[in-house]
Parts: C-alpha cells; sequence; structure tokens
C-alpha cells in the first residue's frame, strides 16, 4: 500500500473539495503502472490516494479505514473486481461508499453484472482520465451531499426535539423555527431530486444513462401491448478515437454533443441513452408489422456519417448499429442489451457503417470470442505463447542475415491459435502491451546468443505507440539481454503513422538515436506509403507477401515489386521480399533487385532451439537455389 497526498508544486489542485480535507480514493488493480498513473493524476487534483494490488487488500484496507470512493479494475487475478465489489455491497451501500468499476469496452456482461451489484459507475479502458475524474468527482459530492442531508436531519431532529419543550412559552420562536424547517426540508427535497438527475444522467451530453436505460427498458418490456414491437439499438461510432487522439478530448467532446443532439432530433419521443465513450443506446416500439426500427437504423447512420465542421475542424466519423427486437417479455433488460451489443459488434465486422439484427448465430460466436479473452488474460502468466523465428537470407552472403520473431499461442484445449484470431482481441483490450514488452525481451534474449552479424525483427503494434512506452519496453530489452542496439530491428506498419503521425515519428526518432533499426513492414499494402518514406529514413522495407505471391501472375503486382525495389536503391533502403513459396517468385525478387527474402521456400517458423541449430548449419535452407537462381 503506498498513501499519496503530495501535489506538484507546477501544478495546482483543480478541485477544492469541502471540509478542508481532501476526498480519500482507493485505487484497486493488480497491474502497478495503471495504478501509478492514476494515482498521480488523481493527487494532482487534490485527492488523497490510496493503493491495493489485489481485492483482498483492498477489502481489508475498507475494513480498517474511511474512503470516499473506490476506483475498482474487473479484470484481476485471484479475486476479481466483481467478487471484490459484492464484498463492499455487503457491509456499505452506494451512498455509503461509491464504487466505479474500470473495465475493457468488450465486458458489457462484466458492467452488467457489476451495476445490478449496485455499483455507482463505470468507465472503460484505455481510461479517459477527465471521464474518471468528472465520475469519481460525481460520485463523491452526491456521498458527501447525502452525508450533509443526514446531518440536517439529525440538526432538525433536534431543533424538533427542542421545539417541542418550548412550544408553551416561545410560541413566535416556534413560528420562526417552523417557518425555516420547511425552507431546509423544501432545499432538501430539491436536493434529492438533482442529486437522483446526475446519478440518472450522462454529465456530457444531458441524456439518459445506463442505469436509466435499463430501468425504463424494464418498464417498457412490462408494459408492451399485443401489436407493439420493442427494439434495442446499440450504436457505437466509427473513427471517434483518431478525432480524441489527433484533435482533444474536447473536440471529442464537441462532437459527442452534436451527436447526442442529432439522436435527438431522429429519434423524437425514444429514449436515448449515452453509455459511456462513443457509445449509445436507443429505445424503440413500433408496430409488430411495421420496419421503423431498421429505417430509423438508416437515418442515424447516414445523419451521423455527415461531414462535420467542430472548433474549425472538418470531422467526418460513422456509426456502426445493432438491434435487437422482441415482442414479448421473456428477455430481461440486460439480454436485450448484450444481444444488442452482440449485433453492433458483427456490424463492425462485416465493414462498419451498417446495421445489423441479432440472431442467435451471433450470440454463439459472441460466446466463443468472450471465452477467447478471458483465456488471453491468463495465457501470459500461464506460459503458454511462445516465440518462433523464420530466417531472413541475403542475397549478397546467401547466409543468414536475421530473423523476425513471430509470436504463438499453445492453448491447452485449442492447440495452436493463429495469431489472426488472438492478436486483433489481444489489441483491443490492451493485452498486447504486456505481451510485447515480453517478446521484445524474449526474443532480445535469445538473439544475443546467435553470432554478432545476426539480426532480429520484432513486430510492434500500433497499440504498444498509443498506450505503451515503446522506446522504454527497447531500453529495458537491451540491457537485459546485452543484446547491441543494431542487432535489433522493430517493424512497424503503415497503421503505427496512422494513428498518430507527429508523435510517432518522434518516438521512431528516438528508437533510432539508441541506435536500433526501424523497418516498414508490409509495405505498399497502404495509402500512404510513400509519403512516409520521404517523413522518416527507414532502414528497411518489407515488401508485403501479397505482390510476391501474384509476382508472377498479374503485371501490376510485378511492377509494385520492380517500383519498390528501385526505390530502395534511390533512397538507399535495404528491400526484403515476404512470403517467398516457390522457386519462380526467389528468380523474379532476386532479379528485380531485393536485397533479402523470407518465406517457407527456405524455412518456415521456427523454435528457438531449432534458430540455432539453423545458424550453426545452414545445410537445409535451401541457399543453393539462390546460387541456381543467380545464374538463370
Amino acid at each position: 500500500m503506498s498513501l499519496n497526498s503530495a501535489v506538484d508544486r507546477d501544478e495546482r489542485p483543480t478541485r477544492n473539495f469541502e471540509a478542508d480535507t481532501p476526498a480519500r480514493l482507493l485505487i484497486v488493480d493488480d497491474i502497478a503502472d495503471n495504478r501509478a498513473i492514476l494515482a498521480r493524476r488523481f493527487v494532482r487534483r487534490g485527492f488523497e490516494v490510496v493503493e491495493a494490488e489485489s481485492g483482498a487488500q483492498a477489502i481489508a484496507l475498507i475494513a480498517d479505514h474511511p474512503f470516499d470512493a473506490v476506483l475498482l479494475d474487473v479484470m484481476m487475478p485471484e479475486m476479481d473486481g466483481i467478487e471484490v465489489l459484492r464484498h463492499i455491497r455487503g457491509d456499505h451501500t452506494p451512498l455509503e461508499l461509491p464504487v466505479i468499476m474500470v473495465t475493457a469496452k468488450s465486458q458489457s456482461e462484466d458492467v452488467v453484472e457489476a451495476l445490478e451489484l449496485k455499483a455507482n459507475d463505470y468507465v472503460t479502458k484505455p481510461v479517459d482520465f477527465p471521464i474518471a475524474f468528472a465520475r469519481v468527482s460525481a460520485q463523491i459530492d452526491r456521498k458527501r451531499a447525502e452525508d450533509e442531508i443526514k446531518r440536517t436531519n439529525a440538526r432538525l431532529k433536534s431543533v424538533n426535539e427542542t421545539l417541542e419543550k418550548r412550544i408553551a412559552e416561545r410560541t413566535v420562536e416556534l413560528v420562526e423555527a417552523n417557518r425555516q424547517l420547511m425552507a431546509e426540508i423544501e432545499q432538501r427535497v430539491r436536493s434529492e431530486s438533482e442529486i437522483r438527475h446526475i446519478a440518472l444522467h450522462d454529465a456530457l451530453t444531458g441524456l439518459a444513462n445506463r442505469v436509466l436505460f435499463r430501468e425504463e427498458l424494464e418498464k417498457t418490456i412490462d408494459s408492451l401491448g399485443p401489436d407493439e414491437k420493442l427494439s434495442v439499438f446499440f450504436v457505437d461510432l466509427d473513427g471517434f478515437k483518431i478525432v480524441n487522439d489527433s484533435l482533444g478530448h474536447s473536440v471529442g467532446d464537441m462532437l459527442l454533443k452534436e451527436i447526442a443532439q442529432d439522436l435527438r432530433t431522429l429519434c423524437g419521443a425514444d429514449l436515448i441513452a449515452r453509455l459511456g465513450g462513443d457509445e449509445f443506446a436507443v429505445l424503440h416500439v413500433g408496430a409488430v408489422s411495421g420496419e421503423a426500427a431498421q429505417k430509423l437504423a438508416e437515418r442515424i447512420i447516414g445523419r451521423l456519417s455527415r461531414p462535420r465542421l467542430i472548433d474549425g475542424n472538418q470531422i467526418t466519423v460513422g456509426a456502426s448499429i445493432g438491434i435487437v427486437s422482441t415482442t414479448t417479455a421473456d428477455k430481461s433488460p440486460e439480454e436485450l442489451l448484450r444481444n444488442a451489443d452482440v449485433a453492433m459488434y458483427r456490424a463492425k465486422a462485416d465493414g462498419r457503417g451498417i446495421f445489423r439484427v441479432f440472431d442467435e448465430a451471433m450470440d454463439a460466436l459472441f460466446q466463443e470470442r468472450r471465452q477467447m479473452e478471458l483465456d488471453l488474460f491468463t495465457a501470459l502468466g500461464q506460459g503458454q505463447f511462445r516465440i518462433h523465428y523464420q530466417p531472413l537470407i541475403s542475397f549478397h552472403t546467401k547466409r543468414i542475415s536475421g530473423f523476425e520473431a513471430l509470436l504463438r499461442w499453445q492453448h491447452p484445449e485449442r492447440g495452436l491459435v493463429s495469431p489472426s484470431e488472438f492478436i486483433p482481441i489481444a489489441e483491443e483490450t490492451g493485452l498486447i502491451v504486456q505481451l510485447g514488452d515480453w517478446v521484445m525481451r524474449e526474443a532480445c534474449i535469445e538473439a544475443a546468443t546467435w553470432p554478432e552479424d545476426i539480426r532480429i525483427g520484432i513486430n510492434v503494434s500500433p497499440i504498444q505507440f498509443s498506450r505503451g512506452n515503446v522506446v522504454n519496453s527497447v531500453i529495458g530489452a537491451l540491457a537485459i539481454s546485452g543484446l547491441a542496439p543494431e542487432r535489433l530491428e522493430i517493424e512497424i506498419t503503415e497503421t503505427v503513422l496512422l494513428d498518430g503521425s507527429e508523435k510517432t515519428l518522434k518516438l521512431l526518432e528516438q528508437l533510432r538515436a539508441i541506435g536500433v533499426r526501424v523497418v516498414m513492414d508490409d509495405f505498399g499494402t497502404g495509402y500512404s506509403s510513400l509519403g512516409y518514406l520521404r517523413d522518416f529514413q527507414f532502414d528497411k522495407i518489407k515488401i508485403d507477401q501479397s505482390f510476391v505471391r501474384d509476382i508472377s501472375r498479374t503485371e501490376t503486382s510485378f511492377a509494385i515489386i520492380q517500383a519498390i525495389t528501385e526505390l530502395g536503391r534511390k533512397f538507399g533502403i535495404s528491400t526484403t521480399a515476404e512470403g517467398v513459396e516457390t522457386q519462380e517468385q526467389l528468380q523474379l525478387v532476386l532479379r528485380e533487385g531485393c536485397t533479402e527474402a523470407q518465406g517457407w521456400i527456405f524455412s518456415q517458423p521456427i523454435p528457438g532451439t531449432k534458430a540455432r541449430l539453423l545458424i550453426e548449419t545452414q545445410n537445409s535452407l535451401n541457399v543453393d537455389l539462390l546460387t541456381h537462381t543467380a545464374s538463370e
């Protein structure tokens, strides 16, 4: 446990709480970095912060110390946030001790369960601190307002007792006291009404929040007529994160307010809620035989996708919508919201900017994906991940010039899980940051055992650049392994630069300053690749395997490879052909001037022990193909 109460001299608190004492906040998270970041920022705003690294420690702290609020992570080992919340609610009501849950965006079931257990609110990962600060402050204000009401009631009771004793001789004083009493009661009623409004509405947009939406949905289900059909819309914005990251949260907030107003205009009397972040919900009731829900969804998508001018910025976002409909009362509010959420994810997967109506097949796929997500969170701790290495062959030396580190997941029941299945989930949940750090460290340790002329290439996800600390991860891996910086190649795709080119270019320059080589992976598949070659001096270009695969079948792919190798020569950048599988492909990329090749024609990805053996022998690489090809 660490108690932080100091405030940086160069940053004054932005909020002053009453009673001359700072609000006491308990932050519960098993990841120290997460706690440290949140604690530091809350302390700077006048909070007294206590950290707990586990559910058990949090329960013990709450039993021994008073707190104004708890910021509780859902996903923790041994005792998760839901179990901790259940313990807390056994002793404290939501007004006595507000609990705000911290959850990954896709954990809608956990959010629903937490709210059923009387969690006061929740925030999603990655934590948007202004939102977290606003929600924690609102709950603390509510708690202190309730405490004040209790104290007022106690005072009023005392006044009444005194008045009863003096009523015979102090009639005039009693009348005045009664007048004051009525005024205080009226104020208390107004305060309670305001507190309820705050508790049930989104502070930014004024729309209903998840709690109010669930209450109204339950009422609507119970009162549904025989000729009526209830539809729940789950609306998620496409491209909102890019707006927030590139233009700032203030512009993002203005955009959300405009979106909310558009929904009010389109949906009329329908209940609209902001569920959190860029997620909205609509409760629509129409005729059983009609298609009003689908038509409304089309209008919402069209309206929300129009270009906007916000604070001098031209902004365009889209919307993906999931719809679930029912004519009976056999579904709970939680089921309907979850099914609408599932349908929205299908709309995202099918291309975005569209709507999808829920069916049972979607649910099966969702449950499978949800299970994989849960398995991922335990896989790293249980040592289920492996690193395989695929060699890169130099056309000049006809020997191994390096290896690319490729992550593999050996699931105890599923067997070997394809990276195309688990990497997107790891990126969405943020687990890719921890995985990336682990790969960086382990691959550098392995490479340090190889000859000094052989490099190691490691792929870095865009999420690692936006949420992690790539530079520190690289420095730490090099320090632990003793690997020379020039032997490490950081491979990035164009998506890394799209997520915030100015910030990312600075990070890439820092990596270059360390001595690390920077490689553009999958070159040629994006829209702005040539522009990035102008903005940053890459050490290598890796030609995407889709062009290599079609090099002998389409003139377009052949021409693209010609152009890329020519660019490499003029820029002084080496070029690697990825995915070389046939002798014909090898012959063509060699003839066009590629400096390296990588693919199954030489070797598939192999474990570290086999990689070391391959380096020693190099007998199974088919390097004679290079000699034969060069002579043709």
